[in-house]
């Protein structure tokens, strides 16, 4: 009977151990975990961002798994000033359909993906900036000299990506005669370009000028110059976030610091763009 008693203790005993690493090990993790939307408000880390992984200049995932570009390094400014180092931002690609839902599901801590500010998404998130304003704008041949205004663009090959709403809004408001040219991505519009099969590309001019900065394209284009329509680009955070006021403090000294000027010069400046403006966080220019 002892014996009996004695290998239920240690059975007893044994068992309480492992329930007691168990909720240990649980705990660490807990700890160290983020990822999801509250984790860096609660000091966790790590901070998930979500950015473009196709853009280049704006935001983009290299061949060897690097990532550069204006959003990356605001971004990246950012989450320093909210308390992680570069190693602690684990990059989540947000196409721009999936934006919105990554952020309501609390999978991205914010976004910076040449996020447009509008009232729509703004009933479903909120943004801090805005920290750039963009513009519809033309990518033409660095020789071509026959298109100086929008309306140089009738009769014109115009090339956009297909999905896209910039070649039509061109053609129903300001160039009706321009012939538009849709193909499946922005590189195959700048081919097109190159080989002088269209006349132009038109879209974000950030976006433009981020693959007109390419090495392979160096001299090769230029912006029109052109200002179709204002893009107030914002970072995205989940409705009612207590991060959306932080990061608008980071923006502030980013500007003050002179990082933001830097950061825009180094990705875009290589095609000529100059931003017309320095942001003014939490004013939108319609």
């Amino acid at each position: 009977m002892m014996t009996m008693k004695l290998r239920k203790a240690t059975v007893a005993s044994a068992a309480a151990l492992v329930l007691a690493l168990t909720a240990a090990g649980c705990g660490s993790d807990g700890g160290g975990s983020s990822g999801a939307s509250g984790s860096a408000s609660a000091g966790g880390k790590t901070i998930t961002v979500g950015i473009k992984f196709d853009q280049p200049g704006i935001g983009l995932k290299t061949p060897d798994g690097k990532y550069t570009g204006l959003d990356v390094d605001v971004a990246t400014y950012v989450a320093q000033q909210l308390g992680y180092a570069p190693g602690d931002i684990q990059w989540k690609e947000a196409k721009s359909a999936d934006r919105e839902t990554l952020l309501q599901r609390g999978d991205v801590d914010f976004i910076a993906a040449s996020y447009s500010i509008t009232p729509a998404r703004s009933e479903k998130v909120d943004f801090a900036g805005p920290y750039l304003l963009a513009h519809q704008d033309v990518l033409i041949r660095a020789d071509d000299n026959s298109i100086t205004t929008p309306t140089d663009l009738n009769s014109k090959k115009l090339c956009s990506v297909t999905g896209s709403t910039s070649a039509q809004n061109v053609k129903t408001k300001i160039a009706p005669n321009a012939q538009l040219q849709e193909y499946g991505g922005y590189s195959e519009c700048l081919t097109g370009l190159e080989n002088k099969v269209i006349d132009a590309l038109t879209t974000d001019n950030t976006i433009l000028a981020g693959y007109a900065s390419q090495a392979q394209f160096k001299d090769k284009f230029k912006l029109g110059g052109f200002k179709m329509s204002n893009e107030n680009y914002g970072i995205g955070v989940q409705k009612g976030s207590e991060l959306k006021a932080k990061i608008n403090t980071a923006l502030e000294k980013m500007i003050a610091d002179g990082s933001w000027a830097a950061a825009v010069q180094k990705n875009l400046g290589p095609a000529g763009y100059q931003p017309d403006s320095t942001p003014q966080i939490g004013v939108i220019v319609s």
